[in-house]
């Protein structure tokens, strides 16, 4: 047990032990604990994590591989669901592994509104857009006129 430093310094003020500032550990996420018991192998101790990442990576390589006409829409879709999804799952599941990154309400926040908005913005794209919003179209003309 090292006590504290009580020398003065120069300017008068009690020097600080050096290791002071820095973390010596931290605190895992509410939530952050394993999906699965400890004893199941990896993929099914973070399968939240692995459905949101495999629901994204399947939009992408969708976008990527642009293998019929609305393939951008289709793929943007799945990621804004992906996100969506890790929103769901964040709220709903007591442990969600490494899904959990802040707080549980900061990361159903993120999640949602990131992944609502890639979806609005997939559903509007041009050309021929699924989704029309008459008002943003007269706020486009005011911005640009």
């Amino acid at each position: 047990a090292d006590a504290p430093a009580t020398d003065a310094s120069p300017a008068g003020a009690p020097r600080r032990h050096p290791r002071a500032t820095l973390t010596t550990g931290t605190v895992r996420p509410e939530g952050g604990g394993r999906a699965a018991p400890g004893d199941a192998p990896a993929p099914a101790r973070q399968w939240p994590l692995l459905t949101v990442l495999g629901t994204a990576a399947l939009g992408l390589l969708i976008v990527g591989t642009d293998l019929f006409p609305q393939a951008f829409r289709v793929g943007t879709l799945l990621v804004g669901v992906a996100l969506l999804t890790g929103a769901v799952l964040r709220r709903t599941l007591p442990s969600v592994g490494m899904l959990a990154v802040r707080s549980r309400f900061t990361d159903m926040i993120t999640y949602g509104v990131m992944g609502a908005l890639i979806v609005f913005l997939a559903l509007m794209v041009q050309p021929q857009p699924w989704l029309k919003i008459p008002f943003l179209e007269d706020v486009l003309h005011l911005t640009v006129t």
